[in-house]
């Protein structure tokens, strides 16, 4: 993986840890995964081990859990 991965549902604590990653890492090396909206990448963030979002996947796999926002059961409904 070339690109790092960040988790989120859109909630206001999402957006704004979203805005800064996007401003601290930059845009074209990250991509941004709305979970509220595209529900079908739920099974593979918890898959590689996403507990609460947002949350960001590094390039070599870790899962960096940041400011709680919400809880994957909450992401699922």
């Amino acid at each position: 993986m070339s690109k790092s991965v960040f988790y989120h549902a859109g909630c206001p604590v999402c957006v704004s840890a979203e805005q800064d990653i996007v401003d601290l890492i930059g845009a074209s090396k990250v991509e941004i995964v709305h979970l509220g909206e595209n529900k079908s990448r739920i099974p593979e963030a918890e898959k590689l081990g996403v507990k609460s979002v947002p949350a960001l996947l590094t390039p070599n796999g870790n899962v960096l859990h940041l400011n709680f926002g919400a809880s994957m059961a909450d992401v699922k409904g």
